[in-house]
């Protein structure tokens, strides 16, 4: 009979065998519990990266969805907009229906209205600022106010939209305050440079901005900028001339943030409104301007 050296059985092959046999069990308890927390582990390293992939694919359409709407308003930019000479006449004169002379603005750049038109015939105008060239776009009108709020010039839906006028102003800019509404966009596009005249230089870089018409072009002086409630005074519609006037532009200017200097408004001064969102659902950021006449 082959026997095992009795040194390798100090306590016994019994009690030797019992101890492996409870240091397997160990082991396996061990491994079993390590394996829970793996499953556990994996779990939340894929939920995390789901949460990141989807956030990431959230951030890529957002910016391909910003990407379109300057794409498209720099489409149409291109295609509707002829420079003017740069010493070419500001002020050109012209006979009205009674045959008088009346002067009027000769604007900045030629806007093709009638291929503007022919893309969507709800333009009413194009807006320029001076200070900020980079806010330069169609002006639409709607059935409503919600329509342009996220469909853009070519009636694309996208976030970004369109520049708008209210839907209760005459399209023709005749009343004493119209309201253009446009969304303050992350990459500035749309409104989203408005908020620039905040700061005093930008304000006295140019004071000016440009309605232009296919019938006309009108320039406006700045004369506040301020966060306004929405439920305020700012976005009361005067449609005639009157004292109404007056009292407006007077409490409009008292609310800027800027030094704009003194006017002094007239019964038929008309005004336009520029207004964007600023994060919070209850205020408002807006730029007013008066309509200057060219001597």
């Amino acid at each position: 009979m082959f026997l095992l050296p009795q040194t390798k059985w100090k306590e016994g092959p019994e009690r030797h065998m019992q101890k492996i046999g409870a240091e397997t069990k160990r082991k396996t308890t061990k491994k079993k519990g390590t394996s829970v927390g793996d499953k556990i582990a994996v779990i939340v390293l894929v939920v995390a990266l789901f949460v990141v992939g989807f956030a990431g694919y959230k951030l890529y359409s957002t910016m391909m969805e910003y990407k379109a709407g300057v794409d498209e308003y720099s489409e149409i930019a291109d295609t509707v907009i002829h420079e003017r000479e740069a010493d070419k006449e500001h002020v050109r004169e012209l006979k009205d229906v009674k045959g008088q002379s009346v002067k009027h603005w000769v604007p900045p750049f030629d806007v093709n209205f009638d291929e503007l038109k022919s893309i969507n015939d709800d333009v009413v105008g194009w807006i320029y600022m001076e200070a900020i060239p980079d806010i330069s776009y169609p002006i639409v009108q709607g059935e409503d106010n919600d329509y342009y709020l996220h469909h853009t010039y070519k009636k694309e839906s996208l976030f970004a939209g369109s520049i708008f006028m209210d839907m209760k102003n005459s399209g023709d800019f005749s009343d004493q305050n119209t309201i253009i509404y446009g969304h303050n966009m992350k990459n500035g596009s749309m409104f989203g440079e408005l908020k620039n005249y905040k700061k005093q230089d930008v304000y006295n870089a140019s004071p000016y901005f440009w309605i232009i018409t296919p019938d006309d072009a009108y320039k406006y002086k700045i004369f506040s900028m301020y966060t306004a409630d929405v439920e305020g005074n700012t976005y009361t519609l005067i449609k005639g001339p009157g004292k109404e006037t007056i009292e407006y532009g007077n409490s409009m200017r008292e609310k800027s943030d800027l030094d704009t200097g003194i006017y002094d408004f007239k019964e038929t001064d008309k005004m336009i409104t520029l207004s964007t969102c600023t994060g919070n659902s209850s205020t408002r950021f807006v730029v007013q301007g008066v309509q200057i006449q060219p001597e």
